[in-house]
């Protein structure tokens, strides 16, 4: 099957896709090659801190006892805003507190075990979500590479004629630019709804910050809160009179009588040891790809009803679905593989993109040969960064600089790269290289 389009518009989508290419390459390709590597964040954490208490569910009592020996150990200080529990699930079977000033493993007894030591993950985590970048900066940033990978991939396909009747052309054989170009078509192409599924909510997720501040300045009168009701719930008044911790046992077992078709895996108790305390449970819906539904219940257990993102208004579980349709987070293992082969395809969509620009100015008569060192360094640069902080998490620990350590190492392999260039065959001057006698 062939699209009928004319040359002309061949030839302004052709320029619109380098030129959009060559603006956002760099970091398209950062955000490609740490996407893949954090679909397996859960197993990343079982890895960083392997000897952390692990089970495949924990009883209500426990998570209760849990609560109340973490809230204990910090009687000294601030009581805590907000009190997270991650229950065990499937990925990651373990149970782990979370408060305003730490995180603490428990085990099936509910007594602390350990404190949690996952930095690694989450430096790789933030590294793709917002660049290690504040996070109003970052997100919106990433959101908008999002939005420009949407364009390319578009664009791609109108600069593309023959894009089905292609589809299986591949010359990989060939050790020139023939074969470099055959693998970024035929990659894209073949990744084409992957690709357009991880641009659009990505771009989704990044843009959040943008358009919630947006509508709640406009719409809201500042209040984001509020902005954000319609969606994912309002905060019930609070109340700051002392009261006995909340009752989280209750709710758990009601989630199990009254709801056994669900998931629960997290719990969060908002205003710990005040009257005016309230519970909600997460919990995963199976085959839905909406990360869960927020079930809430009083201080002494008693429900109080949903937020709507498992059975409300479309765009609640349109919004609840884009986290897990952008990383995975559904179908277990198999899901998780495919995720990863489409994301390192997609990874060397980016990469070839850039050599295909430079194969074409070579061939003009402009090559730019200390441009492709140093693209050659950057491509390099990004896995051995990461691989470079995970090996200083394991010689290190938690407290390892993992930001620093990235971007000097992706730095000295930019360096490195072009040092090679330069003793290879000339001297440079400008972007060309000037042979020797």
């Amino acid at each position: 099957m062939t699209i009928a389009l004319s040359k002309q518009t061949v030839r302004k989508a052709i320029s619109a896709h380098s030129a959009l290419g060559l603006i956002c390459c760099a970091l398209l390709y950062l955000i490609c090659a740490t996407g893949t590597a954090i679909v397996l964040y859960e197993e990343w954490q079982r890895l960083e801190q392997h000897d952390a208490p692990e089970m495949t569910a924990i009883a209500p009592a426990s998570v209760q006892r849990g609560i109340e020996n973490v809230l204990a150990a910090e009687s000294d200080r601030p009581t805590t805003t907000h009190l997270y529990v991650h229950l065990p699930t499937r990925d990651l079977p373990r149970a782990t507190i979370t408060t305003d000033t730490q995180a603490v493993h428990i085990d099936r007894s509910g007594a602390i075990a350990m404190p949690e030591e996952n930095a690694w993950a989450e430096f790789l985590l933030a590294l793709h979500y917002r660049l290690n970048l504040p996070a109003v900066i970052g997100m919106s940033l990433v959101g908008l590479f999002g939005a420009m990978l949407v364009a390319l991939t578009i664009s791609g396909i109108v600069a593309h004629p023959r894009i089905f009747r292609d589809a299986f052309r591949l010359r990989a054989r060939r050790a020139d630019a023939v074969a470099t170009l055959d693998w970024h078509n035929r990659l894209a192409v073949w990744t084409i709804p992957f690709a357009l599924a991880i641009a659009l909510t990505g771009a989704m997720i990044g843009l959040f910050y943008i358009s919630g501040v947006g509508l709640a300045s406009s719409g809201y009168g500042g209040d984001s809160e509020a902005a954000l009701a319609p969606v994912f719930g309002a905060e019930p008044e609070g109340d700051p009179a002392p009261a006995p911790i909340a009752e989280v046992t209750p709710a758990l077992a009601f989630m199990e009588r009254e709801f056994p078709q669900t998931i629960p895996y997290y719990v969060i108790l908002h205003d710990p040891g005040t009257a005016g305390q309230h519970v909600q449970i997460i919990a995963e819906h199976p085959r839905r790809l909406i990360f869960g539904e927020y079930y809430a219940f009083s201080g002494k257990g008693e429900f109080r009803g949903t937020v709507g993102l498992a059975d409300g208004t479309v765009g609640q579980q349109l919004a609840a679905s884009t986290y897990n349709l952008h990383f995975g987070n559904y179908g277990g293992l198999p899901v998780k593989i495919a995720y990863i082969l489409f994301g390192l395809a997609m990874t060397v969509v980016v990469a070839t993109g850039t050599f295909i620009w430079l194969d074409k100015r070579e061939r003009a008569a402009r090559p730019s040969e200390l441009l492709r060192a140093a693209w050659w360094g950057f491509i390099v640069g990004v896995p051995a960064g990461v691989a470079a902080t995970l090996l200083a998490r394991l010689a290190m620990g938690n407290g390892a600089p993992f930001v620093a350590i990235f971007w000097a190492v992706c730095l000295l392999a930019l360096a490195l790269n072009l040092l090679r260039f330069k003793r290879r065959g000339g001297v440079l001057k400008g972007y060309i290289r000037v042979p020797t006698a």
